[in-house]
């Protein structure tokens, strides 16, 4: 699973690199020109026109799966040869491709959904060729990070992308308390097998009141979006009441105006004891005081430096 970052220029100029395989490399470079294809994550029907016209005009496509792309192919009559290229290839593969990219020759590189580099192999391919002074495409379109936080109802005005945790130990831990500490909504990726933990744990960071959305399968048939406080969800989880198939990105909403936010008294603030619990709470899930600290008095307004204090 990956997602498309760049942006597309809404001016309707095709001079320059970017109109397409027939374009001259930009001054300085050498060889052909490196497409980096975003393709749908999902729905087939999501592809642009210019991704399919890159793929029917260049001579070669390196593909993570050419099986899921000839699917791909066979809807929009692509029939550019497809080679594979995945994180298993070797650097074989690799030398193989920059030589055909030397050669003066364009390449298309696609992954089985959404955008390679991202979350997905094609990282070294497109360093490599760029070092070399080659003219390096985007081509954008389908995202899972922005499809999940369109669809997931929640405060993402800022938001921070993780792609996938790490699976265990401290570095897992320290992760989860960044995110839970940074005031922005947080985009993850997640194996199905691993989203009851991965709820459970931050819940544990972030406060079981935090709301989030767990995105199912986007843009395909059986498209599902859970919402809910982080509490809810985990027990939901683990309790077998979530189709645990397919393809998951969760959304943790930002903290101001999220549901980790601030818990009034009666004279609408929160007091410092309160916050001081808070800080409390959040070190003993696994945080660091200072982004504890940090946390609680984005969500509540409280002063730093009293938080520090003890009682």
């Amino acid at each position: 699973m990956s997602a498309a970052r760049g942006s597309g220029s809404t001016s309707g100029s095709t001079s320059g690199p970017a109109s397409g395989p027939a374009s001259a490399p930009a001054s300085g470079g050498a060889g052909g020109q490196l497409f980096i294809v975003a393709t749908p994550i999902g729905n087939l029907g999501d592809v642009s026109f210019r991704a399919v016209e890159v793929l029917k005009t260049v001579p070669l496509v390196a593909a993570e799966d050419t099986r899921l792309t000839r699917r791909l192919c066979a809807r929009y009559e692509i029939t550019t040869h497809l080679v594979s290229y995945h994180a298993q290839s070797g650097s074989a593969r690799e030398l193989e491709l920059l030589a055909h990219l030397r050669s003066g020759r364009d390449l298309a590189l696609v992954t089985d959904a959404g955008t390679p580099l991202v979350s997905d192999p094609g990282a070294e391919l497109a360093s490599a060729w760029a070092a070399e002074g080659g003219v390096v495409v985007p081509i954008p379109g389908a995202s899972a990070v922005l499809a999940a936080l369109m669809a997931g109802g929640l405060a993402a005005a800022r938001w921070t992308f993780e792609g996938f945790l790490p699976r265990s130990g401290r570095e897992r831990r320290d992760r989860l308390a960044r995110i839970a500490a940074d005031e922005r909504a947080c985009v993850i990726f997640e194996a199905p097998s691993r989203v009851p933990a991965t709820l459970s744990d931050l819940r544990a960071a972030a406060g079981g009141e935090r709301r989030a959305a767990v995105c199912r399968e986007l843009t395909k048939l059986h498209e599902e979006i859970v919402r809910g406080p982080l509490a809810e969800l985990a027990g939901r989880a683990a309790a077998g009441g979530m189709m645990l198939r397919g393809e998951f990105v969760i959304v943790l909403e930002a903290l101001i105006g999220g549901a980790a936010a601030k818990q009034p008294n009666a004279e609408g603030q929160v007091s410092m004891a309160d916050g001081r619990v808070q800080v409390a709470e959040l070190v003993a899930g696994g945080a660091r005081r200072a982004d504890a600290v940090r946390q609680v008095a984005a969500a509540t307004g409280l002063d730093r430096r009293e938080l520090y204090r003890p009682d």
